[in-house]
């Protein structure tokens, strides 16, 4: 829905009050380009993100994207001259395509807040709990969940190394990774179209087939097209994913419970899949140091799938605050992307956390506009 003149006033003037909040911690302030380079966006996200971006050409500097959110801006531009520790804070517009203009904004406000810190678990508290404290006069409903947990689990699985890769590559799709892991563990049969491919390949050698098939059309090189028959010949041959550690990989994705619950829930399965204590012990790490920020972590939900639809760079802690309207998206959201920063970093990395309120959302629970 549009916002009149007066209503974006009164959102800039929430935003400016959470950003004030956000530097009062001692955050420096950032600024970044509305307009980004799409290079580094499509090699992060591949070309799903063009589905929920603005792209445009600039004759100049090639494609770009206005931007959709602030996070690997100032990534690039702590891990360019950034120091250790560093926190810093932000305000600014951010752009994304919308199927439905009426139910999602197309432009919204965002303020945010980001931490680069060697001491992660401490930092995910630290965040956590100011994000809590900022909003708790809206009593929103914390959510919290843990990515790496899931990530350890599937490299820890007994099964091929290209395997792991396509599960990792979807742990962000949770229909597409849930399908995977279905065909993977034995669960479900190949697609018509997958299985007489399949047949196909059996007939003769992929590079045969390719050159029997006559002119090319698109993109890859014949070799290209061998090398991926021949990947879909090896993974047909792999055995099934074992039935006890497919059926504990189940059970992490629909785990739910409360903090502590959950923590001893993730302990006693840990001896059956052991590539996960380290992500557990981080776990709990964190819940100590939550817990001496006063956040009551034995009634603080926990979900082992939460923050999997959102953008492909947390892979540790997330985190959402919501309100009871279900028609509301996440009025703060946030989480951990170590990675990011070793991808971004050309040569270096640094642990970071951080996190984002829609101010809009805020002034509308406020009773503002």
């Amino acid at each position: 829905m549009s916002l009149t003149a007066s209503e974006k006033a009164g959102v800039r003037a929430v935003a400016e009050e959470l950003y004030a909040r956000f530097l009062a911690t001692g955050a420096a302030p950032v600024e970044t380009d509305i307009l980004q380079p799409a290079g580094t966006l499509l090699d992060l996200y591949g070309e799903d993100i063009r589905a929920r971006a603005y792209v445009t050409a600039d004759p100049g500097l090639g494609e770009m994207m206005l931007r959709p959110d602030f996070t690997v801006p100032v990534v690039q531009a702590h891990m360019r001259d950034g120091a250790e520790p560093a926190r810093y804070a932000y305000m600014g517009e951010v752009f994304r395509r919308q199927e439905d203009p009426q139910a999602r904004a197309r432009e919204y406000l965002q303020v945010g807040f980001e931490v680069f810190d060697r001491a992660a678990p401490a930092a995910d508290a630290e965040v956590f709990a100011l994000f809590s404290d900022i909003l708790a006069p809206l009593k929103l409903r914390p959510a919290t969940g843990d990515i790496g947990i899931l990530m350890a689990a599937v490299r820890g699985l007994s099964t091929s190394d290209r395997r792991k890769a396509a599960l990792l590559r979807h742990i962000w799709r949770p229909r597409r990774f849930r399908a995977l892991l279905d065909r993977f563990a034995g669960r479900a049969a190949p697609s018509p179209a997958r299985a007489a491919l399949l047949s196909r390949l059996k007939s003769d050698a992929p590079a045969a087939l390719v050159e029997a098939a006559g002119p090319l059309v698109g993109l890859r090189s014949a070799e290209d097209i061998a090398e991926r028959a021949t990947a879909l010949i090896e993974d047909a041959q792999t055995p099934p994913i074992a039935a006890p550690e497919a059926a504990l990989l189940y059970d992490l994705l629909n785990l739910q419970a409360p903090a502590l619950a959950a923590l001893a829930h993730l302990r006693g399965i840990a001896p059956m899949l052991p590539a996960i204590t380290p992500a557990i012990d981080t776990f709990a790490a964190r819940l100590e140091a939550l817990q001496a920020r006063g956040v009551d972590v034995a009634n603080l939900p926990f979900e082992a799938s939460h923050g999997r639809t959102t953008l492909e760079y947390y892979d540790g802690f997330v985190f959402t605050l919501t309100a009871g309207d279900a028609n509301l998206p996440a009025i703060a959201s946030g989480g951990r992307y170590d990675a990011l920063t070793a991808q971004l970093g050309q040569g270096g990395s640094i642990p970071a956390v951080g996190g984002i309120i829609r101010p809009e959302l805020v002034a509308r629970l406020r009773g503002d506009l």
